[in-house]
């Protein structure tokens, strides 16, 4: 089997290593997606989606069902990785035997500058999240921080205290809810006779112009789409970090 694996390992890097000479240089000014793809977003996307940040723009709408797929990934390795690590924390390990007790850390200082971060940590992320239509930031790069934020508290405390905040079954609801929500989005724009993903198919809950609703059903659109970014990123990194610190068990940390 390893022997297997080397060679298909070997087999795709070679056909990567094939096809370099079709690709443009690097930084090549004429190259098709600077010519064409790139210069229609800069030019259209303001008027078209009402969202000054280019990227987010490409990201959310021009390349939306791309970015679906995306978080699709992180739910899967989430569910991957629960399916491999969870153990019954009664469950007496067979290596090692009964764990040592787990001392957390200690410190008075430690434990209130968490406590004073934390909120802090998490308004900026709910900032970043919204905001991300007109500044660096959107559902990933918030959905890091709150994770992160959880993942503070788990690392100056007992994992129990950010199991009683996050638990384990929230988790994975969110984790899955914010792929659905996302798909959702989509679904809601076929519903209204448009195609999957096509957020100005909304232009209809929002009323008024018919041309300005559908722009910025676009934006609402995006926006939706972010946030269930932000749920699944969030909850995945929890997760990932929950699963490895306990071993499987989620009843103390590192």
């Amino acid at each position: 089997m390893k022997a297997l694996s080397l060679l298909l390992a070997l087999f795709v890097g070679f056909l990567l290593i094939g096809v370099l000479d079709d690709l443009p240089a690097w930084g090549d000014a004429k190259s098709p997606a600077n010519s064409y793809v790139s210069a229609y977003y800069l030019k259209n996307s303001m008027e078209q989606t009402h969202v000054p940040n280019v990227v987010t723009a490409v990201l959310a709408d021009y390349r939306g069902f791309d970015t679906m797929f995306e978080t699709g990934v992180v739910f899967v390795a989430v569910i991957g990785i629960m399916a491999i690590l969870r153990r019954d924390p009664k469950e007496e390990d067979s290596e090692t035997g009964d764990r040592p007790p787990h001392a957390p850390p200690e410190g008075f200082i430690l434990g209130v500058a968490t406590r004073f971060i934390v909120p802090f940590m998490q308004m900026f992320a709910l900032y970043v999240i919204a905001h991300g239509h007109h500044s660096p930031g959107g559902g990933f790069q918030g959905g890091v921080i709150l994770g992160a934020s959880l993942i503070l508290m788990a690392m100056t405390g007992e994992l129990e205290s950010a199991l009683d905040r996050m638990r384990e079954k929230w988790f994975i609801v969110l984790v899955a809810g914010g792929f659905l929500l996302y798909a959702g989005v989509g679904l809601g724009c076929m519903f209204f006779g448009g195609n999957f993903l096509d957020y100005s198919a909304l232009a209809p809950l929002l009323g008024g112009d018919p041309k300005a609703a559908a722009i910025m059903a676009r934006y609402h659109g995006m926006l939706w789409v972010e946030i269930g970014v932000a749920f699944t990123v969030m909850s995945s990194m929890f997760a990932i970090f929950a699963y490895l610190s306990s071993d499987g068990r989620m009843d103390r940390g590192l």
